[in-house]
């Protein structure tokens, strides 16, 4: 893994996936903090998705789960310095770290699979930046809030 430590959370669409995610994580011996929701109740998918934005810095992955994934990258690229991607297959996870420098994976529970999930979090979590010509590009994501 890339950086030191993995940061994720879920509404309650996301709980089942989060919670196979997190065994996962734990199974692999990857540092990681669960921010909740920690159960099927009703909640509001901003309230995580702000939470885990919050949380991450230069050392730290994020990863976000809703039913489709939409709301909470919606959310959580409203903080500065968040370039969240919502992957539904590998490509666009290796992609999203390579060309955008992304930091926080958005999935969809309601959508996707753990095993699919999996694949998709190793390949956002073990592919490096290519720097370079992409450099540029990421600076012009951030306006003037």
């Amino acid at each position: 893994m890339l950086k030191d430590k993995i940061y994720i959370a879920s509404d309650h669409a996301g709980f089942d996936l989060k919670t196979q995610i997190c065994t996962f994580l734990k199974d692999e011996n990857l540092n990681f903090k669960d921010l909740g929701t920690n159960n099927k109740e009703s909640c509001d998918y901003p309230d995580f998705a702000h939470l885990l934005a919050k949380n991450i810095d230069e050392t730290s992955f994020g990863i976000i789960i809703c039913g489709s994934g939409i709301g909470v990258s919606i959310a959580a690229n409203r903080h500065e310095n968040i370039r969240c991607a919502l992957c539904s297959e590998s490509l666009s996870a290796r992609l999203a770290r390579k060309h955008n420098d992304a930091n926080v994976l958005a999935l969809g529970g309601r959508l996707i699979g753990i095993s699919l999930a999996i694949d998709i979090i190793t390949n956002f979590i073990n592919t490096p930046f290519e720097n370079g010509r992409h450099i540029q590009r990421i600076q012009k994501i951030e306006v003037n809030k």
